[in-house]
């Protein structure tokens, strides 16, 4: 039972997937060209061939499948009851038996085809028994395509539990929900488990790696238990009693709030630690009793005391050997808030491990083997002198300049970073972060001082007059005066010439009018996508007649009488000309008829093109063809238009072995390779 690596299983392919990849590289790896004038013996091995390849891609990728699956009863019996809680035993066999059935199937359809084609007569035969062969392998994959979906769901759930060995030296954190033990597992791990003040935050199992004289212990967190029946808990409390009962390397720290922040009191913690006792046995156990900075140990009632008393009696006899155990080694207080006794319960944890471990090897049959080549030598004390430990000066200055450089680390730490200076003083946006405050200067005043300009090595400050700002509000207000009085000036000058009263309030007309029809224009440019398009010709606004056109002109003051006499004139014109050309026409029609014998090129431009000429008139009869009359070979002809509709479609189907049955293959639409990139799949 070796420990089984969940993240290298490969990837599960949907059963259209499957199918696109097997029959892609069937196409790609065996010869696609057939003619019908091989001997009949090359168009079975060619067949043959293609029914077998197929069948051997299909067992290699599904026994892939079922390989690269653990098997419950081959890994550790952690795994196995984890799997079981997980995604039940008995489905997660079932879709491996249905992987497993498929590729005997698979096998026999091959094995079956294989022997129909040694008897083939033709080439149309041989071909017929490979697709026909090959669809029944597609078939069965099509229809295991839910196991292939959930085997798939399985495998990426796998792939993202903690990778936790079960023979490694193991400290186990359990107890109710919100009593600390994400936070403790923080404090003495790298681990970044999440902390929030509501209960289930941690949904699964995390691991976390911590070193105590040099040897290295991993650190499960487990979600809370709560004090319900067996049958009643959910599955994130089921992974918890997993790890409690099947991890035998272990040593378990029951957490205890004995400040019922948690929400549920010590009585209640005590009944849960007496309900799942049984799966303490055999392991060192200890009680924890967090948040001393809320409620301190001494403070407790009596009542409270007792049933943690009876809890420690109870965590002194799991372990048969643990009869000298002092008290201090089973119950511990701390808080993960101050930091107070979390060391020294990691570190107790750590020690009674490690006592058990030695314990078990020392009662194991194959101790006995090693104590006989093992010889202890005590050294006889020479005289009646003392001769203490000496630490060398050196080695005393080393661990001096340690301590330095831990206290460094620890002033590091503290110090405040941008980020919260950031969160204090309101956050991104808000708060704007100082370039300047890291400036090396003689004297931290300067620092925020203004950085002169420079420009051909003078100072730009020095040649600023004091009131330069003021003098040019001056010259800007001067400057406006001016170009406001040019603008009323020339307002009324065209061509330098003056305008009187009357010719100036036509021109302020005809300028406000101008302004009006370019904001006009500005509103319907704006709302063309939205504004719904009407004809001229039903559109009044937009109607350009005469009585419009005279309107507008009367309302800038003009007479409008020349411009529509004008109008009328050129449409008249017009319109005796349209006359003219119509009748100009009709005297060429009749010469066109008056001549209809005589040129065959006017006769022809002459007749109507309404009639398409597309379609060539169908052949007269001729004698000896087997009609009876004209009638029955039109309906001859098509007749046997229609009879050979349906071949002419299947004209790219001939007698090689080309069909392509889906136009767009997933395989040849979904991403090519790029250079060197062979292993695509």
């Amino acid at each position: 039972m070796v420990q089984f690596n969940f993240k290298g299983i490969t990837v599960v392919p949907s059963g259209k997937d499957m199918v696109d990849i097997i029959l892609s590289r069937t196409q790609r790896q065996t010869p696609t060209v057939v003619h019908k004038g091989y001997a009949i013996t090359r168009l079975r091995q060619f067949y043959m061939r293609k029914v077998r390849y197929t069948q051997v891609n299909f067992h290699e990728k599904l026994s892939a499948i079922i390989d690269e699956f653990p098997r419950v009863e081959s890994i550790h019996p952690f795994y196995a009851e984890l799997l079981n809680v997980l995604y039940n035993r008995d489905h997660y066999k079932l879709g491996l038996g249905q992987i497993n059935t498929a590729r005997n199937l698979i096998a026999k359809i091959a094995k079956d085809y294989v022997r129909l084609l040694k008897y083939g007569d033709s080439l149309y035969r041989c071909k017929c028994l490979k697709v026909a062969a090959l669809g029944r392998m597609c078939t069965v994959i099509k229809r295991i395509g839910p196991s292939l979906a959930y085997l798939e769901q399985v495998r990426q759930h796998m792939a993202r539990l903690p990778s936790i060995d079960p023979n490694m030296r193991t400290i186990l954190i359990c107890g109710f929900p919100n009593v600390g033990k994400s936070s403790f597992m923080n404090k003495i791990t790298r681990a970044d488990v999440d902390v929030q003040p509501f209960a289930f935050t941690t949904k699964s199992l995390f691991v976390g790696h911590t070193d105590y004289k040099y040897l290295r212990y991993q650190v499960i967190d487990t979600p809370g238990i709560l004090d319900r029946p067996l049958e009643d808990r959910n599955i994130i409390e089921m992974c918890s009693i997993t790890a409690l009962g099947n991890l035998r390397s272990s040593t378990v720290l029951f957490f205890l709030d004995i400040s019922g922040s948690c929400g549920y009191t010590i009585a209640q913690q005590a009944s849960l630690f007496h309900d799942i006792k049984t799966a303490f046995k055999f392991k060192p156990l200890m009680i924890v009793c967090n948040k001393i900075d809320l409620q301190q140990f001494d403070a407790l009632s009596d009542e409270d005391k007792k049933l943690v008393d009876g809890m420690k009696a109870e965590a002194m006899t799991t372990m048969p050997t643990d009869g000298d155990l002092k008290e201090e080694s089973v119950l511990v207080t701390m808080s993960t808030l101050t930091d107070e006794g979390v060391i020294n319960a990691k570190n107790i944890a750590c020690e009674r491990l490690l006592d058990m471990r030695v314990e078990m090897k020392m009662q194991s049959k194959k101790i006995n083997d090693v104590v006989n080549r093992f010889h202890v030598a005590m050294p006889k004390p020479r005289d009646g002198k003392e001769r203490p430990v000496c630490i060398p000066q050196q080695v005393l200055e080393q661990r001096a300049k340690m301590q330095e450089g831990e206290e460094k680390e620890k002033e590091k730490e503290k110090r405040k970073l941008e980020k919260d200076l950031e969160e204090e003083n309101g956050g991104a946006g808000v708060y704007s972060a100082s370039l300047k405050k890291h400036y090396l200067l003689a004297d931290d005043d300067w620092k925020e001082d203004i950085i002169p300009e420079i420009i051909d090595g003078h100072n730009v400050a020095d040649f600023m007059d004091a009131d330069i700002l003021e003098r040019l509000e001056e010259l800007e207000r001067e400057e406006g005066f001016r170009l406001a009085g040019e603008e009323g000036e020339e307002e009324f000058e065209i061509d330098g010439v003056d305008m009187t009263p009357e010719e100036r309030e036509a021109l302020n007309a005809i300028r406000k009018r101008k302004k009006v029809l370019i904001q006009e224009h500005r509103i319907k440019k704006s709302t063309a996508e939205s504004r719904p398009t009407v004809p001229r010709k039903f559109d009044k606004d937009r109607q350009f007649t005469t009585v419009r056109m005279g309107r507008q002109l009367s309302g800038l003051g003009l007479d409008p009488s020349k411009a529509i006499e004008r109008a009328r004139s050129k449409s008249v014109s017009r319109i005796g000309r349209k006359r003219e050309r119509s009748v100009a026409g009709d005297d060429s029609m009749e010469i066109d008829n008056d001549f209809k014998g005589s040129n065959k090129k006017m006769r022809l431009r002459s007749l109507s093109r309404s009639r398409s000429r597309s379609r060539p008139p169908v052949q007269d009869l001729i004698p000896g063809e087997g009609f009876k009359d004209k009638e029955q070979k039109v309906k001859a002809l098509k007749l046997g238009k229609s009879s050979v509709k349906k071949r002419n479609k299947d004209a790219r189907k001939g007698e090689g072995d080309r069909v392509i049955l889906n136009m767009m293959p997933k395989h040849l639409f979904s991403g090519k390779r790029g250079i060197g990139k062979t292993s695509r799949r």
